[in-house]
C-alpha cells in the first residue's frame, strides 16, 4: 500500500527536487549565492536525493548515476564549508 502511494508521488517528488537544484544554480548565476555558502551545498545535495528517491521508481541507470555523483559533490563541498568553519 505505502509502496503504491509513493510510487505514485515519485515524479512529484522528483520535480521537487529538480526545482532545488534549479534555484541553486539560478542563484549561483544571479550572484545571490556562492559555492562557498552551505545552503548553496543543501540545495543541490537535497535535490539531487530527491530525484535519486523518484528514479527509484522509474529506473534510468546514467541519472542514477549523475543525481549520486552530484550528492558525493555536495557532501565534498559541505566538509569543506564545515572544515573551514572550525
Amino acid at each position: 500500500m505505502l509502496f503504491q502511494i509513493l510510487a505514485k508521488i515519485s515524479d512529484v517528488i522528483g520535480l521537487i527536487g529538480v526545482t532545488l537544484m534549479l534555484i541553486a544554480y539560478f542563484m549561483i548565476n544571479t550572484h545571490k549565492m556562492t559555492v562557498k555558502q552551505l545552503s548553496y551545498q543543501l540545495l543541490n545535495f537535497v535535490g539531487a536525493g530527491l530525484v535519486l528517491f523518484s528514479l527509484y521508481f522509474n529506473w534510468n541507470m546514467s541519472a542514477v548515476v549523475i543525481e549520486i555523483v552530484w550528492m558525493l559533490i555536495s557532501v565534498m563541498g559541505m566538509y569543506k564549508i564545515v572544515r573551514h568553519a572550525n
